[in-house]
């Protein structure tokens, strides 16, 4: 494929992330990737014959990206275009999958593994098999809502049955679901428990990165969701040595992954393979209800190639005011002042530095954040007891998802990040964001 400066995906995969597949597309490192995305979690929760959670743009080529290297993704705009949406506390019925609901749903009435399905009318039991008109998606809302969306006014509103109705009769209109999209609309259950509730709205991707280096399904490219992968019954079960290796971290539902933002990703297959996608309208830290507010967008990032920055799972820079407050990078003022007392108790110097957030999952918080503390240890080469010191005096630790995706910001010495190569990117995020 020939490599270009901007290229558009409006492509999506089956729910299958797939290194061995071509990826349908090649950017120049240092190029731009515009995509629109379909919105993830409840409408391929809703769509059976979808073999993962969600339904990710299908992966593009970076030029120059080899296995052992690093992208960095500059999230350069986040634009929702979904009307409505709709969203809760999900329920798992019994009997409607093999192993895990999300990658091998089942018909209960004829058996049909990955189903085709039709929609008949609204509501709960609206969607059926298509072989045979059962009632077949594996997950009902236990506690779910509609929530209507001002993308001007940076607000959303949950309404009551009429308009969940109304807004469910035309759900991929109002969800606005790209053209290439298979997912069923999730407003077609119409929830409605939650009535008249007030949200800012806030977009950021629950979904992006790079390919794994393993055939996986998109929604458990991750420590936490990829632990139902081990020991499965169906055709995508590995080990847990195969998903501690060939994980990449796509899947983070970290809501500071939004506008401004940087990830700098893993490569383990030659191209990178950069796929996004699960949009969120809004979240408050830990994603609590396992689910939040999926809509449709268009994503516009920028990709640069970092050759040699060999890492294991994801790096984020977020915009200087998601930062804790303990790792913002000092003003001028605060120096002046720390320069005045360690010269009143004789320090020599004083640490310049900035901010650092490695991504760690697990299968429950605490593996998590070992994780993450273990992947800031290694690949900053530092003694893990002194990695925890600084992430406490000069950092923090926040949950990106439960059961298992965290966040380890802490200041990390400019001789350091310059030692890796990244001083550069660093310095620029965040002297730019000061000005």
């Amino acid at each position: 494929m020939e490599a270009r400066n901007v290229v558009y995906v409006d492509e999506f995969t089956d729910g299958i992330l797939d290194p061995e597949k071509e990826m349908i597309k090649a950017v120049k490192d240092g190029g731009y990737i515009i995509a629109n995305t379909a919105p993830g979690c409840w409408g391929p929760m809703l769509t059976p014959k979808l073999k993962g959670g969600h339904e990710v743009t299908k992966p593009v080529f970076v030029e120059n990206a080899e296995v052992g290297d690093a992208v960095a993704i500059y999230i350069e705009d986040i634009q929702v275009t979904s009307i409505a949406t709709a969203s809760g506390k999900e329920k798992v019925i019994e009997g409607r999958y093999i192993s895990d609901p999300f990658v091998a749903a089942k018909c209960p009435n004829c058996g049909t593994v990955y189903p085709e399905t039709v929609i008949e009318g609204v509501g709960p039991d609206s969607i059926r098999c298509a072989n045979c008109g059962a009632d077949v998606v594996p997950f009902k809302f236990e506690h779910g809502y509609t929530m209507v969306l001002d993308k001007e006014e940076n607000i959303g509103v949950t309404v009551g049955k009429e308009a969940a109705e109304k807004i469910a009769a035309n759900g991929r209109e109002y969800m606005r679901i790209p053209h290439n999209s298979a997912q069923n609309p999730a407003v077609t259950l119409a929830p409605h428990d939650l009535v008249g509730v007030i949200s800012r709205m806030r977009p950021f991707l629950g979904q992006l990165g790079t390919l794994p280096s393993i055939k996986m399904p998109d929604s458990h490219n991750a420590g936490d969701f990829g632990t139902f992968l081990i020991g499965a019954e169906h055709e995508y079960a590995i080990t847990k040595e195969e998903l501690e290796r060939h994980r990449t971290d796509g899947h983070m539902d970290i809501n500071r992954v939004r506008k401004g933002a940087v990830v700098i990703a893993p490569v383990k297959v030659k191209g990178a393979g950069v796929y996004m996608g699960d949009m969120h309208a809004m979240q408050g830290d830990g994603e609590i209800a396992g689910h939040t507010t999926d809509v449709a967008g268009i994503v516009t990032l920028r990709v640069k190639v970092l050759k040699g920055l060999k890492i294991e799972g994801p790096i984020l820079l977020p915009n200087f005011e998601d930062l804790p407050y303990l790792a913002r990078p000092f003003t001028e003022e605060e120096l002046e002042k720390a320069k005045k007392l360690a010269n009143q108790w004789g320090a020599d110097s004083l640490e310049k530095s900035y901010p650092l957030s490695f991504i760690g999952t697990g299968a429950n918080l605490n593996e998590a954040v070992n994780n993450g503390l273990e992947r800031a240890a290694k690949f900053l080469e530092l003694p893990l007891p002194e990695v925890l010191n600084r992430a406490t005096i000069t950092g923090s630790i926040e949950i990106g998802r439960l059961p298992g995706v965290v966040t380890i910001t802490f200041l990390v010495p400019v001789e350091i990040l310059e030692k890796k190569g990244i001083l550069d990117i660093v310095k620029k995020h965040y002297t730019k964001a000061e000005n």
